[in-house]
């Protein structure tokens, strides 16, 4: 760039080795002779001042030290679309034999040309492209008018990640010559946005994902750029410090994935404007800061009518620490997955227990933590989280008797669904209920009777197991008795608290703890 720039630079973004910029300010400085560029450096570390020198304020920084003075000629202002293009994808002309001719009939017209070849050739492979990344690549527009348009008729997705786009605008001009445009990325670029609505075109007509990390976007600006994509499904918004300020009405009603990560000025007030988002299946909040929920709507054991179509919840490194926060998402019709890792409920020592009282909390869930929940797994969950609260609802009011079951409604706010798990596996008996010393061994064996079932000559035997013990163990143990290959035992069991209910030990790891085997219970061998 030439020392004979126009004030037009102010507000275009730039590139100084490898670190991204604005410019705010070109002209002279005092004392210092020549044209100088006044920049404030995405990276305000960068920088080493705010803009002032000697007194004089040339243009205002956000951060103190986050401004420079640069010469022109040390300045990158980038290359359009089309160029990056080529040079990304080796595409550049390449070099023609001397004296190659080629001839072509233009109308009736014989016409010799050189290098046709390589042009044609070139086209070919613009024409073809229908993915590209141009990611920190210095794009900085569109280009030439109709140029995209003509060389690039079939991309679908693009990568525009930190680059030097400087508005909303320029944005518009590449994306209207892509009619088939699918995924956008413009993350890490430090757009100016319009103040106002744009009037609606079909720009975005086919634009199903767009991702805005991290480029200082409002949720106001969010609105309105959203307006223009009638079939959005996918936005990206991770670490923009938006506040939902407004609730959408006419904007994001086909949105099925809505990522708002570490956005940490959004509380559970905001979220409920965008609860009735029609078609929201997923929803990522990680790292928001989190706490709390409640959904006044529903009521102990009802479901709410926010949030009616999400199945898909993440809610990683927040700050839940209360087990109310589960209750209340059992509320919501349609979850089914859910991610909560590094919270500091879920970061307790013990794991496992955590992991099942979540599940106990969450009646439909079916994923936790990307780890699937199996249906004995649920069983063994709700049977352990039945039993840890047994006492406690004994205390509040609750009785095996029906007739005299009334825990009180404390009880019941704090454990919505115990109610509904006493009616599912029966009121806790005494004898469960009982507080066992844990560091004693004979506190912890069970009491089962073996039988088989497709040998009826073979007697029932009883045997004391640890109920740490794992399947794979009991297998172990049994084909030394039955003189029968491990591999070939399948193993099961039944209790009398569910007579004629029979549940498969399928998984060889867990321990017989883990399916809520008890005392009393029939151990039932297959082979």
């Amino acid at each position: 760039m030439n020392d004979t720039l126009t004030s037009d630079v102010v507000g275009r973004r730039v590139e100084v080795n490898g670190e991204h910029a604005t410019v705010r300010f070109s002209g002279v400085v005092p004392p210092m002779a020549g044209l100088w560029l006044g920049v404030e450096w995405d990276n305000p570390e960068r920088g080493k001042h705010d803009g002032s020198h000697e007194g004089t304020v040339y243009f205002k920084c956000r951060h103190p030290t986050g401004g420079s003075f640069i010469r022109p000629n040390k300045v990158n202002f980038g290359v359009d679309f089309l160029t990056a293009i080529k040079n990304r994808y080796a595409l550049e002309d390449e070099p023609e034999e001397e004296g190659k001719e080629q001839i072509v009939t233009i109308g009736n017209k014989p016409v010799e040309t050189i290098g046709f070849d390589s042009v044609v050739k070139q086209q070919s492979q613009l024409s073809k492209l229908q993915e590209v990344s141009l990611r920190n690549c210095a794009v900085n527009g569109p280009g030439d008018k109709g140029g995209i348009a003509k060389a690039c008729p079939n991309l679908r997705s693009i990568d525009l990640s930190k680059n030097l786009l400087s508005s909303w605008d320029e944005v518009v001009d590449i994306a209207d010559q892509l009619k088939h445009l699918e995924v956008l990325n413009l993350s890490e670029n430090k757009l100016k946005f319009p103040s106002s609505s744009p009037s609606p075109t079909g720009t975005f007509s086919a634009l199903k994902v767009l991702v805005l990390n991290r480029i200082g976007i409002t949720w106001t600006e969010v609105l309105r750029c959203a307006s223009r994509c009638p079939v959005l499904e996918k936005l990206y918004l991770e670490s923009n410090s938006i506040v939902i300020s407004e609730r959408p009405t006419d904007v994001l009603q086909t949105v099925k994935l809505l990522d708002l990560s570490s956005n940490q000025l959004i509380d559970e007030n905001q979220l409920f404007l965008i609860a009735y988002l029609p078609r929201l299946e997923q929803l990522i909040l990680s790292d928001i800061g989190l706490s709390s929920i409640h959904f006044p709507d529903a009521g102990i054991g009802c479901k709410t009518s926010m949030f009616p179509s999400l199945q898909y919840l993440v809610l990683n490194d927040n700050r839940i620490s209360q087990w109310s926060f589960f209750n209340e998402l059992d509320k919501l019709q349609s979850l089914h997955t859910l991610s909560c890792a590094r919270n500091p409920l879920t970061e307790s020592k013990d794991a496992q227990t955590t992991r099942q009282f979540v599940i106990a909390r969450i009646g439909q869930l079916r994923t936790l933590n990307k780890c699937a929940i199996q249906r004995e797994e649920r069983r063994g969950a709700e049977l352990d989280y039945r039993k840890a609260f047994g006492n406690e609802w004994k205390k509040a009011g609750g009785h095996q008797d029906p007739d005299k079951n009334r825990p009180n409604e404390e009880f019941l706010a704090a454990h919505p669904r115990y109610q509904s798990l006493c009616l599912k596996y029966g009121a806790p008996e005494d004898g469960e209920l009982k507080v066992q010393q844990p560091f004693l061994l004979k506190n912890q064996l069970l009491t089962l009777k073996i039988k088989h079932p497709n040998q009826l000559d073979q007697k029932v035997i009883e045997k004391r197991l640890p109920e740490s013990m794992t399947i794979q163990k009991v297998k172990g143990l049994l084909s030394r008795l039955l003189k029968v290959p491990v591999s070939e035992l399948l193993l099961s069991y039944e209790s009398p608290k569910m007579p004629g209910r029979e549940i498969e030990l399928e998984n060889d790891q867990q321990s017989l703890q883990f399916y809520s085997v008890e005392n009393g219970d029939y151990l039932l061998v297959r082979w």
